[in-house]
């Protein structure tokens, strides 16, 4: 498994809950890549996991900031970050990661008029949400996606050019399910090796065999939601 907990992970006993997540988080990512230019404004960074993909070909990225509100949990922000405004100047930046963080904000048009002010016209915004997952960050734990709410949020925000994918579809789902159960669903240390063992096969397989949705009907089962938009060139 890579050093970085969030790139490069790999199924194992002891990734069973957090393997499909991370692994659908990066695939998205590295289809932005080639995207990705100048300044990249990372908000609700965190450990800041992605730098090293962002700042990595086919990105065309010279820079990163990482934004995040000050927390003993998560380290590594360039600029502290009030949840709202976004401590950088209107229209000088030229993308904008949001990954697992718009579900964090109370007020999340606020948070997307924000990035559509920080971004030069013409920039990129990327964002993903989960779908599909805990209660995590309590108290700090918001709202759960529909690819028409999101849609509907960043058109709202000024943004043109929306495309919304799904980050995993009904057999990723259920290994997702089965994953949690078995890393964290209450049980004796026994219990759980012997069944995280017997459940990273089934895990696997059905990870591979997932096809992720790209067009929302009812019925379509989601793990999360990435997705892309741009702010017009003639926005001022």
């Amino acid at each position: 498994m890579s050093a970085n907990a969030y790139v490069g992970v790999e199924l194992d006993t002891q990734t069973l809950d957090r393997w499909l997540a991370r692994t659908s988080i990066e695939r998205a990512l590295r289809a932005e890549l080639p995207h990705v230019r100048g300044v990249v404004l990372d908000v609700g960074c965190g450990h800041q996991p992605y730098r090293d993909l962002l700042m990595s070909a086919p990105s065309s990225a010279e820079r990163v900031i990482g934004v995040d509100i000050p927390s003993d949990k998560y380290g590594g922000h360039d600029i502290a970050w009030d949840g709202r405004a976004l401590p950088v100047a209107t229209a000088s930046v030229d993308h904008v990661l949001l990954t697992e963080v718009l579900e964090h904000c109370p007020e999340p048009g606020v948070v997307l008029a924000e990035a559509w002010r920080a971004l030069r016209p013409g920039g990129r915004l990327f964002l993903t949400v989960p779908f599909l997952w805990p209660l995590h960050d309590s108290p700090n734990d918001e709202w759960r996606y529909t690819p028409f709410a999101l849609d509907r949020l960043l058109s709202g925000a000024g943004f043109e050019q929306v495309r919304l994918t799904g980050t995993g579809g009904w057999d990723a789902s259920l290994a997702q399910m089965l994953g949690l159960w078995a890393r964290r669903r209450s049980m004796s240390a026994r219990r759980r090796a012997l069944v995280s063992a017997a459940l990273r096969p089934v895990i696997g397989w059905l990870g591979r065999r997932d096809v992720a949705p790209t067009t929302f009907h009812n019925g379509v089962m989601l793990t999360g939601l990435a997705g892309s938009a741009v702010k017009p060139e003639a926005a001022t």
